[in-house]
């Protein structure tokens, strides 16, 4: 029997791991000589307060389902995926490629080419980590990790040497051409009424990023693929009993963990920035890892999830911009959501346990 109920693990632990780490954020807002009510009512309105807001809050968000999906899915074979920001460079390599060297006739065709390039590309550079994990035993985190900075030398080589323009100083490719330009949410409104902002970076792998959270939970909870992932990570001793591979399930769990990581790049590359440049991934491979970690690995959590984070990068880029509270302090309420999410757990599931199984005694 479980020692407390299933919407109290989904919804009520991560809502008190939200609610301490705004505190312990109010009082460090007070440390620095700043009004937290103001704070968050900048970041609110700043964020949620206007389309312009909401497009960017929505694009940040994007980028963190697709990475955060990665590491869920990670985490459901009990795989410590920490290569999906490396995976979402080598992604956006292949997004670039395909974009640029490709005379394609419309966005919707180029899409879904880079569609499976990024993924293509993502799933290969998550390959060797799963393969020296699943074959040679080497841990995944520690590989996961120096994949991280071997994708970050070859993009910047590739860049610097291979894809830049003739005459440019830029580390960065060209411009894609304008037929695989994705369209906005400023587009797809309009026709429907909508007026939604034209400079805001949301587009339609917004969608995408949706539709990909459904296939995710299709895929572990309703088919028998997922079954075996679940399966080997509860129990690899029950998995191996019951005739599921190890190695194919490590393998074929971090081909697909890669692969929804390397698709992030048609939000930042394809739809955004609509070219190649360094550090195009802004550090969502590792923010995936707090939003697997806060939607408790489901796909609905991831979503939820994501969209705070999102609220938080953009809200905190308005913080920056018209107050003194530095950049840097939304790192650190990040930081807190993270701890508390991650780290300290069990610091608010005891005490919740201890206090349904007290309830639960008194009923019966």
């Amino acid at each position: 029997m479980d020692k407390m109920p299933k919407w109290a693990d989904v919804i009520l632990i991560p809502l008190i791991s939200l609610i301490l780490a705004a505190i312990l954020s109010t009082l460090v807002i007070l440390a620095i000589g700043e009004n937290p009510i103001e704070a968050v009512n900048l970041m609110v309105t700043g964020a949620l307060g206007s389309t312009y807001g909401w497009g960017y809050t929505l694009y940040y968000a994007t980028n963190f389902m697709f990475t955060g999906l990665a590491v869920a899915v990670a985490f459901h074979a009990r795989l410590f995926n920490i290569g999906g920001e490396g995976q979402a460079m080598l992604g956006g390599l292949g997004v670039a490629m395909v974009c640029l060297y490709v005379p394609w006739p419309h966005w919707s065709i180029a899409l879904l080419a880079a569609m499976a390039a990024g993924m293509l590309f993502g799933a290969a550079w998550a390959a060797i980590p799963a393969y020296l994990q699943a074959k040679r035993g080497s841990h995944i985190v520690i590989t996961t990790i120096m994949f991280n900075f071997i994708a970050a030398a070859l993009l910047n080589y590739m860049l610097v040497n291979v894809m830049r323009p003739a005459g440019s100083q830029d580390p960065a490719t060209a411009r894609f051409a304008e037929a695989v330009h994705l369209p906005t949410l400023h587009e797809m409104l309009a026709p429907i009424g909508i007026n939604f902002s034209k400079a805001a970076p949301a587009n339609i792998s917004l969608i995408i990023a949706v539709i990909a959270c459904i296939v995710v939970w299709a895929l572990i909870w309703r088919t028998r693929l997922g079954y075996e992932i679940r399966a080997y990570g509860h129990s690899e001793t029950g998995a191996v009993y019951a005739g599921i591979s190890p190695v194919r399930i490590t393998i074929v769990a971090m081909l697909i963990s890669g692969a929804l990581a390397g698709l992030m790049a048609i939000n930042n590359v394809m739809g955004e920035a609509e070219r190649l440049v360094l550090n195009s991934t802004e550090g969502a491979g590792f923010i995936g890892i707090a939003v697997a970690l806060m939607g408790r690995s489901h796909p609905f959590g991831v979503f939820l999830a994501a969209i705070l984070f999102g609220f938080l990068y953009q809200g905190g880029a308005e913080l920056a911009l018209w107050t003194s509270i530095p950049r840097e302090l939304i790192v650190v309420i990040q930081a807190l959501v993270i701890l508390f999410t991650g780290a300290l757990d069990n610091m608010v599931r005891m005490p919740l346990e201890k206090l349904f199984l007290a309830l639960r005694k008194e009923a019966n």
